[in-house]
């Protein structure tokens, strides 16, 4: 039975919550894990490692939201560029789209504004963390999903 894009775009935000309350990733790892799983891309996991670096704003550096830059990696995942010299006019426009997005939510795209009320690394910052990790997945489905005109020819390539 297919799923209904309301319950891919839940079963997502789950996945990327509990993958980054569980441990297994930080934020930007669990959002383009639980887009690549729920969606089937088929990106090998080992692959996840190239977001390995993005969490507390880029290695700690406090700029970018580790969670956004993940989505970003997602949206590409799907609409990114096939091939060198290809047209990137559709992914500029929903990376854009996410990045827009996030800062009408959360009033600022950088990390360190984000968890600056929470001291590191405690039950209140986790969470807080939690919830935008799923919040960007949630997002992200939502801009992937929103275009699915484009999916099955992205994904059956």
């Amino acid at each position: 039975m297919k799923k209904s894009n309301d319950e891919l775009i839940n079963e997502c935000r789950q996945i990327a919550e509990k993958y980054y309350k569980d441990g297994k990733y930080l934020c930007s790892e669990a959002v383009l894990s639980a887009v690549n799983k729920v969606l089937e891309c088929g990106m090998p996991e080992e692959y996840i490692r190239l977001t390995s670096g993005f969490p507390v704003g880029m290695g700690g550096g406090g700029c970018s939201c580790g969670a956004l830059t993940g989505g970003q990696c997602a949206i590409g995942l799907v609409y990114g560029r096939k091939k060198p010299g290809g047209s990137n006019k559709k992914i500029m426009k929903l990376s854009k789209e996410l990045h827009d997005k996030f800062r009408e939510q959360y009033g600022s795209a950088c990390c360190r504004v984000l968890i600056k009320d929470y001291k590191f690394g405690s039950k209140q910052h986790k969470e807080r963390c939690t919830k935008v990790t799923g919040d960007i997945a949630q997002l992200v489905m939502q801009i992937i999903l929103n275009n699915q005109s484009l999916i099955s020819k992205v994904l059956s390539k």
